[in-house]
Parts: structure tokens; sequence; C-alpha cells
């Protein structure tokens, strides 16, 4: 393979301009994007890029360079530049890099998929679009429809200075549709499967058929109409909420995942959506839910978004706790924030591509199910409240404490049972006392893996494509209908 040719040649020009430690990175990525609206091809967007980045440590600080062209003289180049970059910011530096140790990896991975994407014709992939905006637009009372999916395949080369050498093929696949409808001074939208209209795992075309757009559409296009006349939430009270699964993954995105973020909990990742709550002193003894709240690490769940077998500085895929019987016991970290707490990297170092460094980044951080059964029997044991499901806006402050979420759409509970329907849902909480006034978790057969392929981090910017576990969960005394 002449990428490893290339890998080791600038691992070598790296070492012989001063480098103590070079790795390699070669990324090749296809996507492909499809839009329909209203019943038309609204957008095909696809993507092939091709290239390699290199990533030293001379006279203790960090450097970095990346090029599209893939030739002997250019990784050369590239290779000086990043050595010349790190020496230039070695003279602000604080203190030198330390990396936690890690045994040389060798190895190859691939996603394991029953249809290969790509593979399927064109026609077909946009035909189960169409079908979908079709059989919502057979409901009355609808602005705008959509339906999109993309699809994505990743193959990457990894080698590095201490005897890693590592090839990977990532494939994703995700779906989704949405309805629109406007009347009385409301907009209103249902998603399915989840906010936005789409989500997405690690797998084949598969993953896209198993949610039967079609036969689900009518349902979303439906309820979209009736939310226009629907019981407005209660304002600002307190109840019983019971949330959906596709809503709580993202709660567990933005309450849990980006403050057990190590770089965040120490200091050097503040100017993108801020620090973190959780600080190291915290480690291993602060609160953070009840009892009934597991929260876990990991990257090897078949279908999250963060599964792989090593990450971009060539750490195996692991799995760990986040949070363990409520208490906040471990952090996503990096080589280098690993050492500064005497530790070993979990393995969480992802770029989103070959010209950007690799960041601390969510893998899999997911709800672990509890025992609380069926949906249907959690809402059988809950006397009054709301039921909440799918996203529809939040916000969270720098330090990930104080949260406001509004949902799609949402039911009253009576009695154990679902009421009327309840439009522009909202709950607010702080995060320790939201999780803290977690009672009950469903059980396995209602736990799923859901994907978010949109976080940012980062400067410059970088998309990351997080995985998130949930099974729907009652909450004891939240607030809700707080719209200021």
């Amino acid at each position: 393979m002449i990428e490893r040719d290339l890998a080791h040649r600038g691992i070598d020009t790296a070492r012989t301009r001063g480098a103590t430690y070079a790795d390699v990175r070669f990324v090749r990525r296809q996507v492909e994007d499809t839009f329909v609206k209203n019943g038309h091809l609204d957008n095909v967007d696809r993507t092939d890029t091709f290239g390699f980045g290199v990533r030293v440590i001379a006279d203790g600080a960090w450097g970095f360079a990346g090029s599209q062209m893939v030739t002997p003289d250019e990784v050369d180049r590239v290779a000086a530049l990043a050595v010349e970059i790190a020496k230039a910011s070695a003279i602000a530096k604080e203190r030198d890099v330390v990396l936690a140790p890690l045994k040389p990896q060798t190895g190859t991975y691939r996603t394991k998929i029953e249809v290969d994407p790509f593979a399927v014709s064109f026609e077909d992939r946009v035909g189960l679009l169409i079908a979908a905006d079709a059989a919502m637009r057979t409901v009355k009372g609808l602005r705008t429809t959509r339906a999109n999916y993309e699809i994505w395949r990743e193959d990457k080369l990894f080698a590095s200075s201490e005897g890693a050498d590592l090839e990977q093929t990532l494939y994703e696949a995700g779906c989704g549709i949405s309805a629109e409808a406007v009347g009385d001074g409301e907009l209103q939208i249902r998603s399915y499967p989840a906010a936005g209209g789409r989500t997405q795992n690690q797998a084949g075309w598969e993953f896209v058929t198993k949610w039967d757009l079609v036969a689900h559409a009518p349902r979303i296009a439906e309820e979209a109409v009736a939310l226009l006349t629907a019981k407005p939430c209660p304002r600002d009270v307190r109840t019983t909420v019971v949330i959906g699964d596709a809503q709580l993954m993202l709660q567990v995105h933005e309450s849990c995942g980006h403050p057990i973020e190590l770089d965040r909990a120490l200091g050097t990742e503040a100017a993108y959506a801020g620090t973190s709550f959780l600080t190291t002193d915290r480690l291993g003894s602060f609160r953070y839910g009840s009892d009934t709240v597991n929260i876990r690490i990991d990257s090897t769940t078949p279908g999250g978004l963060g599964t792989f077998g090593w990450d971009d500085e060539g750490v195996p895929a692991s799995e760990g706790w986040a949070v363990k019987d409520g208490i906040f016991v471990g952090y996503l970290m990096s080589r280098e924030t690993a050492a500064a707490l005497g530790k070993t990297s979990n393995g969480t170092m992802r770029a989103s591509g070959w010209g950007r460094l690799p960041l601390i980044r969510m893998t899999n951080v997911s709800l672990m199910p509890g025992d609380a059964g069926t949906l249907d029997d959690l809402i059988a044991e809950t006397d009054d409240g709301i039921y909440m499901e799918t996203n529809r806006s939040w916000s969270i402050d720098d330090r990930r404490l104080n949260f406001q979420f509004g949902t799609q759409i949402g039911w009253e509970i009576r009695g154990g049972k679902l009421g009327a329907m309840l439009r522009n849902p909202t709950y607010t909480g702080m995060t320790p006392e939201f999780w803290g006034s977690c009672d009950a978790v469903c059980s396995p057969t209602e736990w799923r893996m859901w994907g978010t392929p949109n976080c940012g981090k980062g400067q410059p910017g970088q998309v990351g494509h997080t995985g998130h576990g949930a099974a729907p969960a009652r909450f004891r005394n939240v607030r809700v209908g707080v719209i200021r």
C-alpha cells in the first residue's frame, strides 16, 4: 500500500527534523446527502476527499500540518512543516507535552454491514424518499414535507513513530422525514425517527430500511397538523416528566457527554461552548444523579457513531463508566489529558478529517437501561405528569449545568394513561438536580442506540459523529412550561 510507505516516510522525515513523536493519518471519505422536499428532489450533495495529516511533538510542543497532494515530496514538506510549527509553538509553551503510555497497536477494523449503501442504486435510494414524502402529503394541512438520507464511508490508515500500524473502514447510514404545519400563529413540526429529521448509525442501507419511513409518514403528518390546535403545555409548573429515548439521548449528549470531556474540565477547551462543572476534584465522589442513573462510555457497541477499532491516536476501543450508580467516575480522555491525571487514555481522540487535529470527542455515551419495563409500563405506573418526545430546541450554559429543552410534542398523563396532546412542551433544570430526580429507566427491550452526526467543537470548527443509547425514563418534580 503506497499510503503506508508514505506514512513511514513522513515519520522518518519528522524524526530527522527533530520530532520526538510523530504520527501520520491518511483519510479518504465519501459522503452523499440527498434531500426531497414537497415531492421533488431538492438537493444531492456528494463529496469525496482524500488527504493526510502529520502530527508531531518537537521541543515539547505539538505541531500539525496536512495536504491533499499525496506525493513523496509533499509528505516530506508537510512533515517538516509540522516540526517547524511545533518548534515555534514551543516558544510559548507552559510545560512539555507528556503522553500516557501506549503499547504499539497493529491491525484492521471494518464496520459490519448487511447492505453496502453505495451499492444500492441511486434510483432506489431516492425512490424511498419520494414515497415517504408522498405518504406525508396524503394528509391535508401541511406546508412543507421533507425526507432525506446520508450515506458515508471512511477509510483510514494510521501509523506512528511508536510502531502503530492501523487500517479502518467505517460505514454510516442515516435517514429521516419531517412534516411542518402552519396556522393560527403557530408553526408545528414533527420528525421521525428523531429531531432534525435524521438519525444515523454505523451501519449499511439496512439501517435506513428498518425505520419504515413510508409506514410512519401519515402519523407524523397527522400529529403536525393536530399540534396546531392542541392544548398548550402548562405554564411554569413542577410535575413528573416521562421523556422518550430520542429526546433523552440529546439530554445525555449535552448534560453529560460534553462535561465529561477532560480537555473542558482542565480548561483547555473553553472557547467553543465552554468548560465543565465536572472538575477533576469531583471525580469519584460527586453525585451526578440518583442511584438509577448509569451512563456508560464505550466505543465497542455495534451501530454507535462512536464505535471503532482505534481512535485517531491509535488507542484501542474500550468500555467504561462516566456515571455509576449516580456517582461521577470517568472522563473522556486523550493520551495527553490522561497523563495529567496519572491515567491511561480510554481512546476518545477523533478528527473530522485528514486536515484537522484530533480532539477529545464523545464516543458512545449512553444512559443504560433499568428495570422499569416498557414505556407503556412506565406510563401506567405514573399517576400524573407529561410525556415528552423528540427535540425541538435546546440551550445550556457554558459549564453544562443550567439547561432548557423544548420538544416537538407531549401528552398529558392522567391515571396511568396518555391523555390530551400538548403543544410547545418545555422542561428546564440544573443537571445534577435533574438527574437526581430520575427514579425509573425502562428495561433493555426499550433501549436504542441513537446517533448525533452534527456535534460541533474546536477552533477551527470540527463536526463530530457521536453515539448515544437511551431508554425512556421518568423524572420527578421537573419544572415545565418555561418559555422565557
